[in-house]
Order: structure tokens, then sequence, then C-alpha cells
């Protein structure tokens, strides 16, 4: 592999940084909460410089809105050939709040939400909160293939729940959704009048000749039922700005937005969704960098988990950079992410919390420097071969 400038970001200048990747546990390797190390697009750098400089600090003006709707609008044309009118496309903080207007506005009170496992955990975390029950559907793994199990999503819409979760590309197996897969999905929310919540916040973040096809442009019942979340924040690193977008695809939908989308609209910032005008429009080719960098990580992943830790499965990710570690053969006891952080140093997310029967697993962001990536990888084989030679 070729050596890149990222190879050069040092641990020391990341736990200097004010990360909560590096910082909630100190002296460890950071690669548990999705977010890269690489910092962001000059052009997003350059535009929040302007923005601070001329004091466009306040509230949110609909210029800036305006802006951000067509960079987004053009973006998702661009990328996947869907074509949005940018009046659907509005500011909210992230996916989570939109996800919670789209369960509290746009489905029966006390109704449940489906939720395939694994899942991005505050799905799991945050749902009961909202008062609605959760219904977890465990997908299927066939040849290292994670896919969602539609007889076990139909059975959840006959249960009692009207509202479906649909993150694709997939958090945390990094599956992208084919369509035929897609249209299989649909046909059984549209056998219940259910509703999508399709979380596509990683649809940037793919490899090869890999496609995004956004759910709710396959068909005009997907575009009725389904409210749509995505944001720069995954792609072009800025979670710590708070702007996503909400995306509608019906009139219906567009009307219930504009009586209750105040609450969410007010949570954007100023200074993100300038970030996010900024990327969409001018940050392609420092994207395509980034990309080409985690598609080196991901496949060195695999090298090094096969040369020292071969009891580990896991599958090349289609998008994100996410790896979904089944540790299962290991068999150690307790919490996986617990084990790698006390004793390798590294710190993951704990499959537990992506779901129920998932304890044997782990999430690790590979989207660090790849000397780090390798370090982890060793640090956490170390820490196995030691437990084996005691037991």
């Amino acid at each position: 592999m070729t050596h890149s400038r990222f190879d050069e970001i040092t641990r020391d200048e990341l736990s200097r940084a004010s990360s909560r990747k590096w910082s909630l546990h100190p002296g460890t390797i950071g690669a548990w909460v999705a977010e890269m190390d690489f910092g962001t697009a000059p052009a997003v750098s350059a535009a929040l410089h302007r923005a601070v400089n001329a004091g466009e600090l306040g509230y949110l003006a609909p210029t800036t809105t305006r802006l951000m709707a067509e960079a987004t609008a053009d973006w998702l044309r661009q990328d996947s050939g869907w074509v949005v009118p940018p009046e659907n496309i509005h500011p909210v903080s992230d996916v989570m709040s939109a996800f919670d207007v789209t369960v509290r506005r746009f489905s029966p009170d006390g109704s449940g939400v489906i939720v395939p496992t694994p899942s991005y955990m505050p799905f799991l975390s945050f749902t009961p909160t909202l008062g609605r029950k959760i219904f977890e559907v465990p997908g299927h793994t066939v040849d290292g293939r994670w896919s969602h199990d539609l007889a076990g999503i139909d059975r959840a819409f006959h249960a009692g729940a009207r509202t479906l979760v649909l993150c694709n590309p997939h958090n945390p197996t990094g599956v992208a959704l084919t369509l035929a897969e897609l249209e299989a999905i649909a046909d059984v929310v549209e056998r219940h009048n259910g509703r999508v919540f399709a979380d596509e916040i990683h649809a940037p973040l793919r490899y090869g000749n890999t496609p995004h096809i956004p759910y709710a442009s396959i068909s005009r019942e997907t575009a009725r039922h389904t409210i749509t979340a995505t944001s720069a924040s995954k792609a072009w690193n800025l979670p710590g700005l708070k702007t996503a977008q909400f995306i509608t695809s019906n009139p219906a939908d567009e009307e219930v937005y504009q009586v209750y989308g105040f609450s969410v609209v007010h949570g954007a910032s100023t200074p993100g969704v300038i970030a996010a005008t900024a990327a969409y429009a001018d940050g392609r080719d420092w994207l395509a960098e980034v990309i080409t960098y985690l598609d080196g990580n991901r496949t060195a992943l695999r090298d090094l988990l096969d040369e020292h830790l071969p009891e580990v499965r896991y599958s090349l990710p289609d998008a994100t950079y996410i790896a979904w570690l089944d540790c299962s053969a290991l068999g150690l006891e307790g919490s996986i992410a617990d084990f790698f952080r006390t004793e390798a140093g590294v710190t993951l997310t704990d499959g537990a919390l992506c779901g129920t029967g998932y304890a044997n697993h782990a999430r690790l962001i590979f989207a660090m420097p790849r000397p780090l990536l390798e370090q982890a990888v060793r640090q956490m084989a170390v820490a196995v071969h030691r437990l084996k030679v005691t037991l």
C-alpha cells in the first residue's frame, strides 16, 4: 500500500485533541465511536473560517437553510440519482432527532418500532424513552453477508409495530442493500401499511462500485411511507457541529413536517449547516481521498486479523468504516469490549449494546491512521495469547 499523509497522524496528537473518542478511556486506542481521525475537508474548514470571521453565528437564516437544501439535493442527484426537491430537505440537529420526530409525529400513538439487529445502539436505547415498544428482529448471516429477516419483520408488524428502522448502508455490518433486498422489504411494509425511517447517513462512504439506492426512491409506495435522514457528519467528519437532513418524499408528510418541524430545525446549528453545504458542494475530492485510504484500512484489517487473530470472523463491509467482529471462537467470558479495553488497551463497542444475542461480538471503527490500526490488532492478539497461556 502506498504511503498516505493520514499515516503521519500520531496517537499523541489524537489524544491531545478535544475528542470524546480519544478522551473517554485515556491510554487506550480509540476504536469505538463512529468518527474519523482525519480532520475534515479543506472546503469545509474554509467555509467555517469565513463564517466565524464574518460573525455568522446567530440563529439559522432562511438563505443558509436554502443553500444547504440545494447542495444536499445536488449531492443526492449526482451520487445516487435520487431527485429530491430542495424544499423537501430540512435541517435538523442529527439523525436521532429526525428519528424522534418521525416516531412521535409520523406513526400512530403507542405503536411499536422494529429494529433489525445488530443495530446502531441508540435505536435500542432511545426508543423506549419515546414510550414505544421495541421489536428486535435479528438478521441472518449467510456466507459472511448479513441480511434482514423478512419473516421476522412481518411478524413484528403483525404484533403491533408500525415503523421499521432501515439503516442503509447498515451499521454495524457495513452491508449496502441491493435493489432486490429493498424491494422485498418494501413488500412487507406495504402489506401492513407501515412506515419506514430510512437512516442513510453512511451512504457517501462506499467502496469500489457499490451503489447506494435510497429506499424512498425505488417506488411510489416507498416514497409514500418513508422519512429519510442523512448527514454530512460521517463522511466529512462533522458530528460535533450538529446538523443533519430530514427529507420528506410525499406531500402529506411535508404538510405534517411544516406543523411540527420547528422543534428539530431549531436544534440545527448555523455553523453546522454552513459546513454541510460546503461538504456536499465542494468536498468530493477530499472524500475520494479518504475513501481510498479507508478501503486500504478495511482490507488491512482483514489481513491483520487473518495473521494475528484468525479466530475472529470479519466480513469486508460494502460501506462505512465500521468492522463487525464475531469473536465467538475466542471463547471469552463476559464483555468482549471490556476484555480488549482492559487487557489490550483498545476501546471497542460492546456487541451486547447492538442487540440481544450479540455479546460475543464487538464493533471496531477503522477510520484511524493505519499504523494505529496495526498496533490495535497486535495488542488485541497479544492479550488473547496471554489469556490462553494462563488457562
